[in-house]
């Protein structure tokens, strides 16, 4: 039975970068984005391209049944390779941010991610074989003021993960954590990441999908994308988490 990667948000950005990568070394797929018409378009191309099989999935990661749904839906496909890449952000004070949109942020970039997770989880472990990568960020690595949800949710995203992996040492499943920085993608425009975005620079989605798919084939736990990346990392756990959220303020902050 042929086996299939399965890749959330992949229709921009890094998530479709893996996509491509995953492709071009013929894995077939299961892609899953919000956007129908757009989610379609990357099918036709990734198949025509390569010859692959592609599953679309149409779904608002939001929406707590989201996960069952693609559960269900791929029930009697053998899933190897599972990568949580979904997740969106928003810059601005958190008393003057909807609650709404605070609390579907949660839902996409951490409940949507535990949920795949545990239910693809149980297939793999049964066959003793399996990839999980979940994209977690630089920014989990401090608190975020005026970027507080979304630093939140990253840091929850590289706990739960590198917990998550050594619970499954020798399970054969792994589970990769990659951390980028600042990227070149759709992300930041949406989110009016448009201040912090100009204290750094950032690095292509291309260049940070092949070390994130380069560490998960390696079996890596941790990958951060870029010398300097790891500097900004480095420092955030070298310092209280005071300090950096002043450091964060200053780039947030109008």
């Amino acid at each position: 039975m042929k086996q299939f990667t399965l890749i959330t948000g992949v229709t921009a950005g890094i998530g479709y970068e893996l996509a491509k990568l995953f492709a071009a070394d013929h894995f077939n797929l299961a892609l899953v984005a919000r956007d129908e018409v757009r989610l379609k378009s990357v099918s036709d191309e990734l198949r025509k391209a390569h010859g692959i099989d592609v599953i679309v999935l149409p779904k608002d990661l939001s929406k707590s049944e989201s996960p069952r749904e693609i559960f269900e839906a791929l029930r009697d496909i053998p899933i190897s390779i599972l990568v949580n890449n979904a997740g969106f952000g928003s810059q601005g004070a958190f008393a003057d941010e909807k609650l709404e949109l605070s609390l579907n942020m949660m839902h996409v970039n951490m409940d949507a991610l535990v949920h795949l997770t545990r239910l693809f989880l149980s297939p793999m472990l049964s066959r003793r074989q399996g990839r999980i990568l979940n994209v977690a960020s630089t920014a989990g690595f401090q608190p975020g003021p005026f970027t507080n949800i979304y630093y939140a949710t990253k840091a929850f995203v590289f706990s739960f993960s590198v917990a998550l992996a050594e619970e499954l040492a020798g399970t054969g499943v792994t589970v990769t954590t990659l951390c980028p920085g600042f990227t070149k993608t759709e992300f930041h425009q949406r989110a009016g990441f448009q201040r912090s975005s100009r204290w750094l620079s950032m690095m292509s989605a291309d260049e940070v999908a092949r070390i994130g798919y380069r560490g998960l084939m390696a079996g890596k736990r941790i990958v951060i994308p870029g010398l300097k990346n790891k500097l900004t990392a480095a420092i955030s756990r070298r310092f209280s988490p005071i300090f950096t959220a002043k450091i964060v303020r200053r780039m947030n902050d109008r």
